[in-house]
């Protein structure tokens, strides 16, 4: 009894000593008796701030601040599925808005926090509280100018099915131009496209320059133009584009079989080694492997059908075709 009243009032004294591994004193059977411990007279250098908040006296394991604060929820959740639904932080912040998403928003519904309707009279007020949060948002031309690049940008990715991953890069991509000054002169609608183009070609998603025209509202030369000129200037290192990237979106477009898939793929491999890839457009060089897989296979698809769903001409998958089949040794 007498031995566990001394623990006792050893954890309730305001500084607590540490047992040391090894204490010579207690081998030599010596009695411990705690010093006059002064902190005005530590050297500041012997002083460290533990991982659990504790700061302590190094040399004597003196505990001179003791602060032991849980970071974690004080929920309980067993798989992901119930962290989130407890989780009550908002949203991450994203570089696909102008402000990064660290904003307030006014709910379109007019009800109160009891689910109520309101009042005629509280639905004007919450109207014009809307059209003021939108107003200040952007507080400058400058930032109009930057919500309406990335909403572009948003727009022509949901159209393309580019994944969210790409539209932050395409959204990097932008505001580095932005920042470079790489904007003057040229529309804002022609860098957001040509951002997501690079964005697109750096993260290896499958996506040609005539597609992405085609939901942008410039030209097609004004885009490559563009393109070329903010990958120059902002040092991005492009990839050439591996025309088998192309292949399962076609074949799924075309309702091509995995065999005529794989066969293309085989196609595109050989004759790239032996050099024939060498400028050419990735999407008709594509194109014409298809073509060729799908005549091997016996699942013929004509060459409108192809060049319809690569958007290249017939021309193109024509002579791509002859220079393939005359490399593999077919005789078509």
């Amino acid at each position: 009894m007498f031995v566990l009243f001394e623990h006792i009032n050893a954890m309730t004294r305001p500084t607590r000593q540490r047992e040391r591994d090894g204490d010579e004193r207690w081998e030599a059977g010596e009695e411990t008796e705690d010093e006059e411990f002064d902190p005005d007279e530590v050297d500041p250098e012997d002083i460290k701030r533990t991982s659990d908040g504790e700061l302590i006296h190094e040399p004597t394991g003196i505990i001179l601040e003791e602060e032991q604060i849980d970071p974690g929820p004080e929920w309980r959740a067993f798989n992901h599925s119930e962290r989130q639904e407890k989780s009550r932080v908002g949203a991450p912040t994203t570089q696909t808005m102008h402000d990064k998403g660290l904003t307030t928003t006014i709910d379109w519904k007019d009800k109160d926090a009891y689910g109520r309707s309101l009042s005629s009279e509280k639905r004007s007020q919450m109207h014009r509280l809307r059209k003021w949060q939108e107003r200040i948002r952007t507080k400058d031309a400058g930032e109009r100018n930057l919500q309406f690049a990335l909403s572009e940008i948003d727009r022509m990715a949901s159209a393309l099915g580019i994944p969210r991953s790409v539209r932050e890069v395409s959204s990097v991509i932008y505001r580095r131009a932005l920042n470079e000054d790489l904007i003057r002169g040229r529309s804002i609608e022609g860098v957001a496209t040509a951002a997501l183009y690079a964005a697109c070609r750096k993260e290896g998603i499958p996506r040609s320059l005539e597609e992405i025209s085609e939901v942008s509202r410039v030209e097609r030369k004004e885009i490559g133009r563009t393109y070329r000129y903010i990958s120059q200037e902002l040092g991005l290192e492009m990839k050439p584009v591996d025309p088998k990237k192309y292949v399962p979106r076609f074949c799924s477009e075309l309702e091509l079989s995995k065999e005529v898939q794989s066969k293309a793929g085989e196609i595109i491999e050989e004759t790239a080694e032996q050099g024939l890839l060498s400028g050419k457009s990735p999407t008709g060089f594509a194109a014409a492997a298809i073509y060729a897989a799908s005549l091997l296979c016996n699942e013929k698809k004509t060459q409108r059908e192809v060049a319809d769903v690569a958007q290249v001409t017939e021309v193109t998958i024509r002579n791509r075709y002859q220079e393939q089949i005359e490399a593999m040794g077919i005789h078509g």
